[in-house]
């Protein structure tokens, strides 16, 4: 019996509420929660990383991430990985996810600090 291959989610930029959603056959599937720097040089910042437990092991985080990514990339800024998962999937992943530099992680941190609305 040939194995079934997972559907591949479709990612959703809901950027108005700082969210990168993913759907897998129009069934939500996890989530990026993220903020843009206020700062120069402007970032995007991922918080949280999140999937639901029907969809784990699935490989929607990392679409979710490498999605954040190329659409950092896109609009020439960088990515600051606040959280854990996307952080060690930028290790990971090098060519597509620059380091940022310690200047705008430390201005990521202080916005976010500043703002625990965000989070």
């Amino acid at each position: 019996m040939a194995e079934q291959r997972a559907a591949e989610p479709i990612i959703r930029d809901v950027r108005e509420e700082g969210r990168l959603e993913a759907y897998v056959d129009d069934v939500f599937a996890g989530v990026i929660v993220h903020f843009a720097l206020d700062e120069e040089p402007h970032a995007l910042v991922a918080v949280h990383t999140v999937v639901d437990p029907d969809h784990q092991g699935r490989g929607i985080a990392g679409a979710l991430v490498r999605e954040f990514h190329a659409i950092a990339a896109r609009a020439g800024v960088p990515v600051v990985p606040l959280c854990p998962y996307a952080a060690k999937w930028a290790e990971r992943h090098p060519e597509e996810a620059p380091p940022p530099s310690a200047e705008v992680v430390r201005a990521a941190e202080r916005q976010l600090a500043a703002t625990p609305g965000l989070w």
